[in-house]
């Protein structure tokens, strides 16, 4: 086999021609995982997606998207199509089988409010198995959001006890943390904001300059620990935007001021205040990652001593948005409500730790009737498997999810045609259709469906 010689921050490896397009294992189907499995598929790899879950595997296997993406779907078919994407719920001979293994299981909140670690735990006792049984060099790129040090503390330590082999000799180990919004999965993966790649290990460097380098030919190169760390800044940092902006709201409203005009010269200083994005009165911020990454935050600088005032009490900020909407709902004296959009955003079926679940619960153990309607969320979508990404809910949303599908409508008309109010979660010009179309339906209308914000008393925001 020809060998050849290549350079990683001033050291020199030999690698062989065959690592230019090495065969990938993906752990954990759920959305960073199927995005990925098809993304990397896309870009000439052979991949192997693997889950416990038997309908995702056989969903991957088919070529048919386990979630509501846009582009999944497609993706995953032509990999299947050109034999470049299979599924198996066997992790230790998917690790037999490949080169590099992408580790994407779930990391939920414990009981306690840190990082619940046991899937990654058992993933690394059977990739362990698996690397035991191997006898060529391995990388394993942990992509899960997790507390700092766990992949070195926690992980390596099961991979090498369980296989009787060395990290930086007999295999890698990497820290890649995904930056995938919901919704523009796809686009944000062939167009990263960046590429982080935390190692120290020079052989494992090449292999995953070579894996990003069609989409990101300038990755940024770290230590593990900082790479793990930039995970959770960026998610706490993205919480944080979505309450300031919702607190400039509360603020602004009694003072007769327009919070977003205040918020669109606030964020015209892209020198000094960054990204617009987020940064919107709007509604509570939920789904798979902010609640959890400042649950996990928060409870690191618990164990540590250090007090931390803003980001632990990011939650009761975001709780007092939800409060706030239940309330506007309640003074309106509706007994039925309709609820536009139930995904915690557009474009996705992701309910996980959806703020209008909670809104949806309180009034509904208040005896107030339910209608909704979401585009991404039909009929035949899986309220079982969705309930399951709910994030130790109570007992009201955890009963409100196992009855949605008899509040589901087929249209937007039909929620306001049965509604005495309504509130709207999403921005989408069917809604702001059925809202115009009925004058004397109340709105609490959470994420500003009319650009100037209308001068419709019936429609209220919480920050405007």
């Amino acid at each position: 086999m020809e060998l050849r010689e290549v350079g990683y921050q001033g050291a020199r490896i030999v690698v062989a021609p065959d690592m230019v397009k090495p065969r990938i294992s993906v752990v954990g189907l759920g959305y960073v995982g199927a995005v990925s499995t098809a993304c990397l598929a896309s870009l000439g790899h052979q991949v192997v997606g693997v889950d416990i879950d038997p309908d995702k595997v056989a969903q991957i296997a088919s070529g048919q998207s386990p979630i509501h993406e846009a582009g999944l779907g497609q993706s995953l078919h032509q990999g299947v199509q050109h034999g470049l994407i299979s599924a198996t719920d066997d992790l230790q001979r998917a690790v037999r089988d490949t080169d590099v293994t992408f580790v994407s299981v779930g990391t939920p909140t414990g009981a306690d409010g840190g990082c619940d670690d046991r899937y990654i735990r058992q993933a690394a006792r059977a990739m362990a198995a698996g690397l035991r049984d191997k006898d060529g060099f391995h990388v394993f790129v942990m992509r899960c959001s997790i507390p700092p040090g766990t992949t070195m503390n926690v992980m390596v330590p099961i991979l090498q006890e369980l296989s009787g082999k060395r990290a930086g000799q007999d295999f890698g180990v990497c820290f890649n943390p995904e930056f995938l919004r919901e919704g523009v999965a796809i686009d944000d993966f062939h167009n990263p904001p960046k590429t982080v790649i935390g190692t120290d290990d020079p052989r494992t460097a090449d292999i995953m300059r070579r894996i990003v380098a069609p989409v990101d030919p300038d990755p940024i190169w770290t230590s593990v620990e900082v790479a793990e760390t930039i995970k959770y800044v960026d998610n706490v940092w993205h919480a944080t935007k979505v309450c300031f902006a919702n607190e400039i709201g509360r603020l602004c409203k009694p003072l007769g001021v327009d919070s977003h005009a205040v918020m669109d010269v606030f964020t015209r200083d892209t020198k000094l205040n960054l990204s617009p994005y987020y940064l919107k009165p709007g509604f509570a911020y939920g789904g798979s990652c902010l609640p959890k990454e400042v649950r996990a935050v928060s409870h690191i600088a618990k164990d540590l001593g250090v007090t931390l005032p803003l980001i632990g009490n990011l939650d009761r900020s975001n709780r007092e948005q939800i409060a706030r909407a239940t309330q506007m709902l309640i003074a309106t004296g509706a007994r039925r409500v309709g609820v536009l959009g139930l995904a915690f955003k557009p474009g996705t079926d992701d309910l996980r730790e959806s703020p209008v679940l909670d809104v949806m619960a309180a009034l509904r153990a208040q005896g107030v009737a339910l209608v909704a309607h979401d585009p991404a969320i039909l009929d035949d979508t899986p309220m079982g498997a969705l309930a399951g990404y709910l994030q130790q809910p109570d007992a009201g949303v955890r009963d409100l999810v196992g009855a949605l599908g008899s509040m589901l409508c087929d249209s937007p008309a039909e929620v306001m045609a049965q509604a005495d109010a309504i509130i709207v979660c999403h921005r989408h010009p069917d809604y702001q259709a059925a809202v115009m179309a009925h004058p004397d339906v109340p709105v609490v209308d959470v994420v500003r469906l009319f650009s100037d914000g209308g001068d419709d008393p019936r429609i209220d925001g919480i920050g405007w």
